[in-house]
C-alpha cells in the first residue's frame, strides 16, 4: 500500500493512502485537551472521517480550542434530537432555545407532555446507548428536494421551509443510524467521544450542559442566571408576537412585503423597556442618583444610554451623561496583563479615587470641573466641561464595569441603578441551531468597526477573543447583579447586516489567520436574505452600526 510522510502535530508521520483524520488521531489523543473532535491543515478547518488528500501540516484540536467544542455541542445535540425521536417519534418537536452560561436551553413541544425527571431520565439514557455504541455520524450529500422531504418525514417543518430559501441544489445532511438532522457547522465523526454531558430539568424544558473546556473530564459549573434566564423568556414572547422564531420565518417575511412592519414592531418592543426602565428609575428617584450602564462590546450602550436619557427627561427627570473614558488613569499608569501588554480593560485602568470623589461632589450639588482624556497623549486634560447636578437630577454611567461595585465603592448602594445590556438573540437558524449571542455581535462589530474606525474585518477578528476574554472577566461575572437587563437585539438586524458584512469577510485570504472565523460567518449569513436598512427608525440601536443615527456615537 502507497504510503507519505507527513508533519502531524509536529511529529512526521506514515500516512496510508485513503486514511482518515480520525484514524491518525487515534495516535494523538494524549496531544490534546480532552477528545479529538476537529483537524486543521493548511488553514482549513477538516471534520474527522474526511480523507487525507494532501502532504500539508496536520494539527488537531481538543474541545479547548472553541471550534472543536462548537463541534462536541453539536455532536451532544444529534445525540439528544435522535433519542426524542426514537422514543416519541415525528409527533415531538424540540427545540434548542438559547445558551445559558454555554448551556443549551431545550424544550420539548409535545402535547401533553410534562417534562418531568423520568421523561429526561429515559432521553439521557438512550443518548448515553448511542455513545457506548459508538456509532458513525455519516454526512451525507443530497438533492435539496429529498433532503426537504426527509426533514417533513421527520418532524422538521422548520428545516423543510430553511431549505426553501437555499440556493445551493443539494443539502449536507447528518446521519445517525438511520436518523437525519441538519447542523450549521461541522461534526464529530462518531458518539464513541461524547461521554461528558447530562440533561438537567429547567423552567418549561431542561439544560444540556456540557464539559468544561479547560477541565474536559467534569461538567462546567452552573449557577441559575435567573435575571439573565427571564430575559430569554420574554424575548421568546416577542418572538411569538411577532411571528419569526427562525430565519426561514424571517425570510418569508421580507418575500412577503412585511419586513417594515417587522421593524417597527421590533423597535416598538424596544422603546417599551426603555420606558419601563425609566419609569423603574423614576419610581427610587428619591435615592437614585447614579445610573450605571454596562455590557459587552457590540451591545448598543451609547445608544441605549441616549434613549434611555429621552425617557427620564419625558418624566421630568434631567440625566447628565459622564463618560468613563475620560476617567483613564495616565498611560504610564495603565495596569499590564501576564504578557507586559497594557490591559485598558482592567478595573484598575480607571481613576477610581478621583471618580468617586467627583461623584460624591456631584451628588452633593457641588459644580465640579470634570476631566477629558486625551487619547493621543494619553493624560488627562481640563477643559471647562462642568456639571452641577441639582436635586433629582440623573448622573448616567456607561462602560464595562458598571455592575462591578469596586467602581464606585464609595457611592452608597441605594443611589446606584445598574443596568446590563447585551445582544441576546432568540432568533435561530432552525429549531436545532442557535445563532450565537457572540457571533451576532461579532458581526456587528465587524461592520461599525469597517465603517467608524478605519478597521477592515480580519483585524476586528483578529482582536475579538482579547475582547470575549475581557468581557467574561470583567462584565458576564456581575450581570445578575444588574437592576434592569435589556437586550438590544433585533430580530431583524442580520438580514440588514449581511449586505455590510459580506464584502469584508470576503476579502479575508484563505492565507490569513482569520479566514476560518470568515468562512464560518460567511456561511452563517447565507442562510439570510438580504433586506434594506432604509425603515429603520434614526434612533434605532442598530443604526449604531449600519450609520444614520441621529445621536452621537
Amino acid at each position: 500500500m502507497e504510503t507519505r510522510q507527513i508533519n502531524v502535530m509536529g511529529k512526521m508521520v506514515e500516512i496510508a493512502e485513503g486514511a482518515t483524520f480520525a484514524d491518525v488521531a487515534k495516535d494523538f489523543s494524549g496531544t490534546v485537551n480532552g477528545p479529538i473532535m476537529l483537524a486543521r491543515q493548511k488553514n482549513k478547518l477538516r471534520e474527522l472521517h474526511q480523507k487525507i488528500r494532501t502532504c500539508d501540516d496536520v494539527t488537531f484540536y481538543g474541545i479547548e480550542n472553541d471550534e472543536a467544542m462548537r463541534v462536541y455541542r453539536r455532536g451532544v445535540l444529534i445525540l439528544m434530537t435522535k433519542a426524542v425521536y426514537e422514543l416519541w417519534g415525528s409527533e415531538s418537536l424540540v427545540v434548542v432555545e438559547h445558551s445559558l452560561q454555554k448551556n443549551l436551553y431545550c424544550e420539548i413541544r409535545k402535547p401533553e407532555m410534562e417534562m418531568t425527571e423520568e421523561v429526561l431520565a429515559k432521553i439521557e439514557g438512550k443518548m448515553r446507548e448511542y455513545v457506548a455504541a459508538d456509532l458513525p455520524i455519516c454526512k451525507r450529500t443530497m438533492r435539496k428536494e429529498d433532503a426537504r422531504e426527509i426533514a417533513r418525514r421527520q418532524g422538521m417543518p422548520d428545516k423543510d421551509e430553511l431549505f426553501r430559501y437555499r440556493r445551493a441544489s443539494n443539502v449536507n445532511l447528518y446521519e445517525l443510524d438511520g436518523f437525519y438532522d441538519y447542523f450549521y457547522g461541522y461534526m464529530p465523526a462518531s458518539t464513541g467521544d461524547l461521554k461528558v454531558f447530562s440533561l438537567m430539568a429547567y423552567e418549561n424544558g431542561f439544560l444540556i450542559r456540557f464539559p468544561d473546556q479547560k477541565n474536559p473530564e467534569v461538567l462546567r459549573e452552573f449557577s441559575n442566571p435567573k435575571k439573565i434566564s427571564s430575559v430569554f423568556l420574554e424575548q421568546m414572547h416577542w418572538c411569538q408576537l411577532m411571528g419569526v422564531k427562525n430565519v426561514a420565518e424571517l425570510n418569508h417575511t421580507l418575500t412577503q412585503g412585511k419586513f417594515g412592519d417587522l421593524i417597527r414592531i421590533n423597535e416598538a418592543l424596544h422603546e417599551k423597556k426603555i420606558a419601563e426602565i425609566a419609569d423603574m428609575i423614576h419610581q427610587r428617584l428619591d435615592k437614585v442618583r447614579v445610573v450605571l450602564i454596562a455590557g459587552p462590546s457590540s451591545s448598543g450602550k451609547t445608544s441605549f444610554a441616549n434613549r434611555l436619557c429621552i425617557q427620564l427627561q419625558v418624566l421630568g427627570i434631567q440625566p447628565h451623561k459622564i463618560s468613563l473614558d475620560d476617567y483613564f488613569v495616565e498611560r504610564d499608569k495603565t495596569p499590564v496583563d501576564e504578557n507586559g501588554k497594557r490591559n485598558y480593560e482592567h478595573i484598575q485602568a480607571l481613576d477610581l479615587p478621583l471618580l468617586n470623589d467627583d461623584l460624591k461632589k456631584m451628588i452633593a450639588g457641588e459644580l465640579v470641573d470634570l476631566p477629558t482624556y486625551n487619547f493621543v497623549t494619553g493624560k488627562r486634560e481640563y477643559n471647562g466641561n462642568q456639571i452641577q447636578a441639582k436635586k433629582g437630577e440623573i448622573l448616567v454611567l456607561e462602560g464595562i464595569h458598571g455592575l462591578n461595585d469596586m467602581l464606585t465603592s464609595e457611592i452608597p448602594a441605594e443611589q446606584k441603578f445598574k443596568i446590563f445590556i447585551s445582544a441576546m438573540t432568540q432568533l435561530n437558524v432552525d429549531d436545532h441551531n442557535r445563532i450565537s449571542t457572540s457571533d451576532s455581535r461579532l458581526i456587528r462589530r465587524i461592520v461599525r468597526d469597517y465603517q467608524f474606525r478605519g478597521r477592515d474585518a480580519a483585524e476586528t477578528i483578529r482582536t475579538w477573543n482579547d475582547v470575549t476574554d475581557g468581557e467574561a472577566e470583567n462584565i458576564f461575572p456581575y450581570q445578575e447583579n444588574a437592576d434592569a437587563i435589556f437586550n438590544s437585539a433585533t430580530i431583524y438586524e442580520l438580514s440588514v447586516l449581511k449586505q455590510y458584512a459580506e464584502p469584508q469577510l470576503f476579502a479575508i485570504g484563505e492565507d490569513q489567520p482569520e479566514y476560518i472565523t470568515a468562512k464560518r460567518l460567511i456561511k452563517f449569513l447565507g442562510y439570510f436574505l438580504a433586506a434594506p436598512g432604509t425603515e429603520i427608525p434614526n434612533n434605532s440601536l442598530i443604526k449604531e452600526f449600519v450609520g444614520g443615527s441621529c445621536f452621537k456615537v
